[in-house]
């Protein structure tokens, strides 16, 4: 009979040590027990909510495992940077100077080293989120790591773009239909549905599984390449916005981000269908009974910056995109190839800009147009 890892003491979390043997070696044991208990608050946050807070989605024990070693050597680091040694209160300026060394090894990749610089980031938004301490840390260094490194960082490239969209509808294709699996199967598919959602297994029920297989991220992930949906745009939107016959979105004045006008937004036919097919799925679900809002988080909360991002993120580990990008780089893609695809009046209407002095920062034409251009010439 197998026994729930999660519950396996001071020493492991679902397998993963709190505490290696290195830092052992390099600390009382007093200060052992005192790692120990804050690497398991660490982990088991990281395992069950850390990728998406709002949405309570955990990472992969295979990520975790790899990025707590990477977070080990950075505290061992500090230990012996510090003047006082063992601490477990590192700081944003020490993350940034072990960065910056790593910056200078020979024997380690970029590719390695931005690993490292994940880690780190995952590490300050568990303090941020659970131990309540007031950090938004942003990287003083970079490591990029793919041939698009000549582009700005903000903005998706086609590629990229066709990517994300293959990658949104991959996202649910890993929980199979409820009625296709043994009962043996649907069981193992619930305690990983339990470590995602933070709920106990005999409480997840089919409008769980029904919702990993949903038409939801979908439906945002398409529209936002299309309207290029700011964060704030995505919590405001209703149902009353989507037209489907005529394929636009219609976003009241009162409603869009920074302008005074009402925009008709246009969308392509596949995210018209697949909008048309979100709205036949959100009337099942009781958590949007008597409400307008068009997406909303498991908790029931309209959808923010940080659940658009943690959602983001759920979806770029289906791609090999492997840079940092935010949901203000689908906004500034559909900005940058919508100006070279139809001009800066079609980029002013389709991103909502109140202003054309905004859009002006579109007015070029991106690098691979321009590589594209340089080997005709």
């Amino acid at each position: 009979m197998s026994r729930d890892k999660s519950q396996d003491g001071e020493g492991v979390v679902q397998g993963i040590p709190t505490a290696t043997e290195p830092s052992k070696v390099q600390l009382n044991k007093k200060q052992i027990a005192d790692y120990q208990h804050h690497r398991k608050r660490m982990l088991r946050w990281c395992l069950n909510i850390g990728k998406d807070p709002d949405e309570a989605v955990g990472y992969s024990e295979e990520t975790i495992r790899v990025r707590a070693g990477h977070i080990d050597r950075f505290y061992r680091w500090v230990w012996n940077h510090a003047s006082d040694g063992y601490t477990t209160q590192v700081t944003e300026e020490q993350a940034d100077q072990y960065l910056k060394e790593l910056a200078y090894r020979d024997d380690l990749s970029r590719s390695a080293a931005n690993k490292y610089k994940k880690a780190l980031q995952m590490l300050f938004k568990w303090r941020s989120h659970d131990l309540g301490e007031d950090h938004d840390w942003e990287p003083a260094l970079t490591f990029s790591t793919n041939d698009t490194s000549s582009q700005p960082r903000d903005y998706l490239s086609r590629d990229e773009r066709k990517q994300l969209r293959e990658a949104v509808l991959e996202l649910g294709d890993e929980i199979p239909s409820y009625k296709s699996v043994t009962p043996e199967e649907r069981q193992r598919i619930k305690k990983l549905l339990a470590i995602r959602l933070s709920k106990p297994v005999n409480a997840i029920g089919k409008d769980d599984w029904d919702e990993e297989r949903s038409w939801k991220y979908p439906s945002m992930i398409f529209s936002a390449l299309d309207a290029g949906l700011r964060p704030i745009e995505v919590g405001r939107a209703t149902t009353d916005w989507v037209d489907i016959d005529n394929a636009v979105l219609r976003i009241p004045k009162n409603e869009s981000s920074k302008n005074r006008e009402n925009w008709t937004v246009a969308l392509s036919e596949q995210t018209a269908d697949i909008l048309d097919r979100w709205l036949t799925e959100r009337s099942t679900y009781t958590r949007y009974d008597g409400r307008d809002e068009l997406w909303l988080t498991r908790r029931g909360n309209p959808y923010s910056s940080s659940s658009c991002n943690g959602l983001l993120r759920r979806v770029l580990e289906y791609t090999d995109i492997d840079r940092d990008v935010t949901w203000y780089s689908i906004r500034h893609s559909v900005g940058t190839y919508m100006s070279a695809e139809a001009g800066l009046g079609a980029t002013q209407q389709q991103l909502r800009h109140k202003s054309s002095q905004t859009t002006l920062k579109y007015d070029q034409a991106p690098p691979e147009e321009r590589r594209d251009a340089l080997d005709r010439m």
